[in-house]
């Protein structure tokens, strides 16, 4: 899934980096704010730059690092103008000595009084020895951050630095750039709204080794899941296929068979009903139109069905079009390969299955299955809205804005 460069535009982050190893994440991590076209700004600790050197920072952020040995009152290079500029403070790696610092205030180093002058949410990346991060104490001071306006992303399980496989890595730059991306694009709209998606090509069983299904990558499914969870929505994601760079806390059940899918869906809109927010559904999966009418346990030999294999399909449960519908938001996605009828397809799609609007896509060029760009007609009962061709993430942003208006 490609992230778009304005994804995060206009943002200002500060990002805090503290002395453990794990602080060449933080490098990546920049980059990673930096492409997306947040302006970072970086704070180290003296120990932090035992690991890396304020250069690195600097290069990759195009702004000067501060820290203990610079801080200056006659421009803004300071504690004060730096969390005054700030949309969002990020302390990633934040060592167990620092986790305790913070929770009772202290603030004797110019990244602590960063955090201490800052007003708003600041994210924590927790970066530990096994026995560091679960220490009774270390633990209560965590508690007490989460109390207040600290978020805290989840360590690993892997083998650390120190050789002791347990908890206590640090959480991956990519998880932490959601983390932080989720924080500075909720809106109040999509704030713990249910969402369910589903995504991918079915696969259907002809016997234990073979099966049919299609050219659906799941690409769109996972892009439209990433601009919900960015947007502060309650995901979930049923889908056989997901984009590897999917943010970790998006809720996602991988299916295969359109029966599977169908008992994984009836599940999550029973329970997204009772949300007090109305929930979603975006049907983006492509759902086998015909499946196997006899699928076989083991394996079909070759010896026994001859020169040639004759494979009897029925016609599937029309999943979209069997599903109650009542007190939910529904968006059917349709893709096409006739231009002509494309658009008159999608509006009979969109009376028959009683939904509230089409995301059309004819499959041509740039625009076909598996491909990292697409285009869209957004097409409810009483307007249609081109989407013009964009990556499949700025396309998902732009769906979400057409939805909330038939909400």
């Amino acid at each position: 899934m490609i992230i778009p460069a304005d994804l995060l535009k206009n943002k200002k982050i500060l990002l805090g980096v503290t002395g453990s190893i794990a602080v060449y994440k933080s490098l990546e991590l920049t980059r990673l704010f930096t492409q997306a076209g947040a302006d970072v700004k970086v704070v180290m600790s003296q120990s932090a730059q035992k690991f890396v050197t304020p250069l690195c920072f600097e290069t990759l952020s195009g702004n000067k690092v501060l820290d203990d040995t610079n801080e200056s009152w006659t421009d803004d290079h300071n504690h004060i103008k730096a969390t005054r500029w700030a949309d969002i403070f990020v302390i990633a790696p934040c060592t167990a000595n620092t986790i305790a610092k913070l929770s009772n205030a202290i603030a004797d180093t110019m990244l602590l009084q960063c955090a201490l002058a800052y007003p708003g949410l600041k994210v924590i990346a927790p970066s530990a020895n096994t026995h560091m991060i679960e220490n009774p104490i270390i633990q209560t001071n965590i508690q007490i951050l989460k109390k207040t306006n600290y978020e805290i992303t989840q360590t690993q399980v892997k083998e650390l630095a120190c050789k002791t496989v347990g908890e206590g890595a640090m959480a991956d730059p990519l998880d932490i750039f959601w983390h932080a991306s989720r924080a500075l694009l909720s809106n109040d709209f999509y704030k713990n709204r249910k969402v369910i998606i589903t995504g991918g090509g079915t696969v259907e069983k002809i016997d234990d080794i073979r099966h049919i299904s299609n050219f659906s990558s799941g690409k769109m499914a996972s892009a439209i899941a990433s601009a919900l969870y960015c947007s502060g929505a309650d995901v979930h994601l049923i889908a056989s296929k997901f984009e590897p760079n999917l943010a970790k806390n998006i809720h996602t059940t991988k299916i295969q068979s359109s029966q599977e899918m169908m008992e994984s869906l009836l599940a999550s809109l029973s329970a997204a009903k009772k949300a007090k927010k109305k929930p979603q559904l975006f049907m983006a999966a492509a759902v086998s139109d015909y499946i196997p009418s006899s699928p076989k346990e083991g394996k079909l030999k070759k010896e026994t069905l001859g020169e040639t294999f004759e494979l009897c399909l029925k016609k599937n449960i029309d999943i979209l079009g069997s599903i109650d519908k009542e007190g939910i938001t529904t968006i059917g996605f349709k893709a096409e390969m006739d231009k002509e009828n494309a658009l008159q397809n999608a509006s009979k799609m969109l009376t028959n299955k009683n939904l509230d609007a089409v995301c059309l896509n004819v499959l041509q060029g740039s625009a076909s299955f598996g491909s990292d760009t697409n285009q869209i007609e957004f097409i409810t009962k009483n307007k249609q809205e081109s989407i013009p061709n964009a990556d499949k993430l700025s396309l998902a942003f732009e769906i979400l804005k057409y939805t909330q208006e038939i909400q």
